[in-house]
């Protein structure tokens, strides 16, 4: 029996000797995200700086994460992923909306209020670089938030990150080490090790493999879903590679100028979607197989509008081919639309009709390769 067998018989067995309060937890929502904002404000004048308007980098975002599940988050650059992110972990204030993390309302709580949170929602943070800090040796690196958080686990501290290094696939003699000794994949191993050494509940991903080279990509995101199927971590999977994010997240969410535009499962996102935008992420995906049909991409017109003064209703209309006049009036809601699976929402007025699944297989298979042989 693989390993993945016994983690499968052993979830199995869980749950039919819970009980049904504890089952009723286990199909709880870990985090709820409701109409969320994050508005940086702008300042001018002279001699007295005033407020004169706000970056809407995140302008009403609602999503739920349950346990154990990876919640992908796409979208092209400045669409607000990185800023919801750091929201959800509470690096950023939010300006509106709630954060509910396990039935409760962490979105406005004190920093002594978060204290014991903290240690159940961790972050992997996108430059592996610039998030270790140069002067301190790996071990001190990772048991840091042992010390903060008054962790002594048996062993010690040093024994859990020695056996933390090694299960990232680092070698434990590496604990006296500093961060510039190692490459860019081996220092996002070590982000890794750091995020898990409190076995949080949730982990926040914010593009963990975007600087690092394809094949080192693929040997961190099996890292990754090795780890929560360890440790049964949910994951906020923030990416704009599509191929990496259909083969880490069991749900997708799209994201356009800080608004979800769709959010579904993965097979429905990836088979039928119905957004324009989502639609043309989809075309964009680059195809490695040269005998194959080629797709027509689809070619956006005109660049990003501003998130200091996004478009009226709509705010894909300026770039879509299916805009009308009733796009500029009335945004569109984010709701199941007719034809939709449970689950898949949609934020259009004039849906695409569902691409085919030969069509987009031939699309995205050859992408997903180099990560399946890993």
């Amino acid at each position: 029996m693989t390993m993945s067998d016994n983690n499968t018989t052993t979830t199995a067995t869980a749950v039919a000797d819970a009980t049904p309060e504890q089952r009723e937890a286990a199909s709880a929502p870990l985090l709820q995200v409701r109409d969320l904002k994050k508005h940086f404000p702008i300042k001018g004048g002279f001699p007295i700086k005033r407020t004169v308007g706000a970056v809407k980098a995140v302008d009403g975002v609602s999503f739920d994460v349950f346990p154990g599940e990876s919640l992908g988050l796409v979208g092209e650059s400045g669409c607000g992923k990185s800023t919801t992110g750091r929201m959800l972990t509470r690096l950023y204030e939010p300006t509106d909306g709630t954060i509910t993390y396990r039935g409760k309302d962490i979105s406005r709580a004190s920093r002594k209020q978060l204290a014991p949170i903290r240690s159940e929602i961790q972050m992997i943070f996108q430059d592996p670089y610039a998030s270790l800090n140069p002067r301190q040796t790996v071990g001190s690196i990772i048991s840091g938030p042992m010390e903060i958080n008054g962790i002594n686990p048996p062993g010690g501290r040093e024994a859990r990150v020695r056996e933390l290094l090694e299960i990232v696939g680092l070698n434990p003699e590496h604990y006296n080490r500093f961060p510039h000794e190692f490459s860019g994949g081996q220092r996002q191993r070590i982000g890794v090790a750091r995020a898990v050494a409190l076995e949080p509940k949730l982990i926040v991903a914010d593009e963990p493999v975007s600087a690092l080279d394809v094949s080192i990509q693929a040997q961190v995101v099996n890292l990754l879903q090795e780890v929560q199927r360890e440790m049964g971590i949910a994951f906020v999977f923030i990416a704009h590679d599509l191929a990496v994010v259909r083969h880490f997240s069991q749900r997708v969410a799209v994201m356009y100028l800080g608004k979800i535009v769709e959010i579904a499962d993965r097979d429905s996102l990836y088979l039928r979607p119905r957004h324009p935008y989502t639609h043309a992420l989809m075309s964009a995906v680059p195809d490695a197989d040269i005998d194959a049909p080629k797709k027509e991409r689809i070619r956006l017109e005109g660049d990003v509008p501003s998130p200091i003064a996004p478009p009226s209703g709509c705010r894909f209309r300026t770039r879509c081919w299916k805009a009308e006049s009733k796009c500029a009036t009335e945004e569109p809601p984010l709701v199941q639309l007719s034809g939709n699976g449970p689950g898949h929402l949609t934020a259009c007025h004039f849906p695409e009709e569902p691409t085919t699944e030969r069509d987009l297989e031939i699309v995205l298979d050859p992408a997903l390769e180099a990560l399946e042989e890993n």
